[in-house]
């Protein structure tokens, strides 16, 4: 359809509009509301425009700028070498054109083709071969310094096989699919919102200011570029990505060096039909030259490299019918619709089953049973519906109820979740995974029992609430299925030694909503017994630094049931500690502030987290005035200067050992 000039500069402002909404999302919050291909298809489409109408072309287009920005949450890292974005395709028609451009300016090319890891691109920097810096890509010229977190992947080698005198290389981090599908179900089992995809889950935990939380998301990586290096000299991509393996770098797992277009539409072709196979997502393959010469001669655009392109994959859809919608409870009580299909193939693996969220997700796409809809999966692991193709003479609406399917209890839906959550902490359908919580290493830590022994403790009827753990028998876990004499007898150790974790442990192992380990901590040092936090109103609790009416309701709401009354009661009868008791040594630390910084050698940050926390300490991130001390460990980044700048005190772990344990 012709268009007007006028007309166009309208779509043209209504599109940069949208595409740096979207952009926003995406690189910035780590929340897309679209996927990758909705999205590559509105910035070919402004593309379209802009080449069609000339005049209409700006600097300030998304189309000429890298779609990430720099938090201010994180110190800012200028780029020496910039980070480029790639420019996309979507058909092999389009490789042709790129490898005829190409063509047309130098002689005698090989490309490279390797996959696109689907993941948060970052720069790490080496100096004298020890890993110093490490950053996202922002806008490709500033970025972020995430050097601590990056230092929680186990797969970044802090020191390479050879001391070269300078290395900057580019990389992406991602999550495994297993990591992100056990993510997920945990976020659903727990009534959090999930990632869309392993790309956002890594972005998301990558860019949390609490590295801890980092490293409990079990994050990888893989280099595939060099920026910059001193100390050798590299021709070629080819023989690059050979060099950073023999400097044990994790290099991208394969990659093919290819004569001509026909060789790298077959590679194409191939890692196209192996990628559902991988244990990484990717959303396509990347074809570069080999010669850095070349690549010199071609040059750049304002956002784009010139010798190279990104062939992108079209995610796989498929049409089947929804013929149930099943209720599942989760641990916080969360009532989670999962649809039931006429099992499809769907990306290399049979689809039965879907989650639809919510009943606002149900509403909102009009999902009826016995719809034909269309199905794909997010990311290309977690099976999702796109849309209703077509509503069929036998559909009915669906409601979700109003009572708990598994207890009968009245469900519950406050004013600012999207979620109905039964608030009955004897549930059945909670039990299992409330216990599992109860007993878990951060709450009660009863050493033994895992998903299965609880499991099987429900299934004898054993246990119906955390409280029976605690008349617990021997002879009783010995009647179990794998379960010995001295197993049953450890176990029995463990629970007793259970009663004495403390105030604050217990209140986190309740599983209190809005409730983690440091709200928990702050609950008990602040109330110090269980009498008294059971007697505090949301105003003494928002009263709390840190805390806030939400948790302060939600506290009162929990101790208000009678359920936990009971709960409560029957484990002060079984003697579980309710107290918050500090002892001598706690205190020392009273009023300091630190900050971690570098590799610890003895204890991970968050055993020295908890040992500062425990002598009266207080951690935090950043490095500000108010700062006490920064115990430094080994490649200690940014932080450390920052510290030396302002005149904070810098010691080690052999220093705090000394002084304070």
């Amino acid at each position: 359809m012709l268009v007007t000039f006028d007309e166009a500069k309208e779509i043209v402002y209504r599109y940069r509009k949208k595409i740096e909404y979207h952009n926003k999302k995406y690189y910035e919050e780590d929340s897309p509301e679209i996927d990758d291909y909705e999205y590559d298809k509105l910035v070919r489409e402004l593309e379209k425009l802009e080449a069609d109408f000339p005049e209409l072309k700006s600097e300030n287009s998304p189309t000429e700028k890298v779609g990430g920005a720099a938090s201010a949450k994180f110190s800012a890292v200028a780029h020496a070498v910039k980070m480029e974005s790639l420019h996309d395709c979507f058909s092999e028609e389009e490789i042709i054109a790129f490898d005829k451009r190409v063509r047309g300016s130098v002689d005698s090319v090989q490309y490279v083709v390797e996959p696109k890891i689907d993941g948060l691109s970052v720069s790490l920097e080496y100096e004298n071969g020890k890993f110093i810096r490490g950053s996202t890509r922002g806008d490709g010229v500033v970025g972020e310094d995430i050097t601590e977190n990056l230092m929680t992947i186990k797969t970044l080698p802090m020191t390479l096989s050879k001391k070269i005198p300078f290395l900057e290389v580019r990389g992406e981090v991602y999550m495994s699919k297993e990591n992100f599908a056990r993510l997920v179900k945990k976020q659903e089992d727990d009534g959090q919102k999930t990632f869309k995809n392993p790309r956002n889950a890594a972005a998301g935990s990558l860019r949390q200011k609490n590295c801890a939380v980092t490293a409990q998301r079990e994050l990888d990586l893989f280099v595939f570029n060099i920026q910059q290096i001193e100390g050798d000299v590299i021709s070629g991509h080819k023989e690059s990505l050979d060099y950073l393996k023999s400097l044990s770098l994790p290099v991208i797992p394969f990659y093919k060096r290819c004569s001509g277009i026909d060789e790298v539409i077959s590679e194409i072709r191939h890692i196209g039909k192996i990628k559902n196979n991988l244990s990484f997502q990717i959303d396509g393959a990347v074809v570069k030259i080999d010669s850095f010469e070349q690549r010199q001669f071609l040059g750049s655009t304002s956002k784009f490299p010139k010798w190279a392109e990104a062939f992108k994959y079209p995610p796989e859809e498929k049409v089947t019918q929804l013929t149930e919608i099943e209720i599942n409870v989760g641990r916080t009580g969360v009532l989670t619709p999962t649809g039931i299909f006429k099992p499809v193939m769907i990306s290399g693996t049979t689809v039965s089953r879907a989650s639809l969220h919510n009943e606002d997700f149900i509403k909102e796409k009009d999902i009826r049973i016995g719809d034909n809809v269309i199905l794909r999966k997010a990311g290309e692991i977690i099976p999702e519906v796109v849309r209703v193709e077509s509503h069929l003479p036998e559909s009915k609406a669906f409601s979700m109820p109003r009572i708990c399917p598994s207890c009968g209890s009245r469900v519950t839906r406050e004013e600012d979740e999207a979620a109905l959550r039964c608030n009955n902490t004897d549930c059945p359908a909670q039990l299992i995974r409330h216990i599992i919580h109860f007993v878990s290493r951060d709450a009660m830590d009863i050493e033994g029992m895992g998903e299965s022994s609880v499991k099987s403790l429900i299934q004898n009827r054993l246990i119906s609430s955390p409280a029976d753990l605690y008349k617990l028998k021997a002879k009783e876990i010995c009647s179990l299925e794998r379960m010995g004499e001295k197993s049953a007898d450890n176990l029995i150790k463990s629970i007793e030694k259970s009663k004495s974790r403390g105030l604050d442990r217990l209140v986190f192992a309740l599983g209190i909503r809005h409730v983690g380990q440091r709200a928990a901590k702050l609950l008990a040092g602040r109330f110090k017994s269980m009498d008294n936090l059971q007697n505090a109103s949301a105003q003494d609790i928002s009263l709390i630094d840190g805390m806030g009416l939400v948790v302060g309701r939600s506290v009162v709401y929990y101790f208000s049931l009678p359920q936990t009354k009971n709960l409560i009661k029957r484990l002060k009868e079984y003697g579980v500690d309710m107290t918050y008791t500090q002892d001598d040594a706690k205190g020392v630390l009273s009023g300091k502030t630190f900050v971690l910084t570098g590799t610890l050698g003895n204890h991970t940050r968050s055993e020295m987290t908890e040992i500062i926390e425990r002598l009266g300490g207080k951690v935090v991130s950043t490095v500000s005035k108010n700062t006490s001390f920064v115990l430094a460990g080994e490649n200690p980044g940014s932080k450390m200067e920052k510290a030396k700048k302002l005149g904070i005190n810098i010691i080690s772990e052999g220093d705090f050992k000394n002084t304070y344990m």
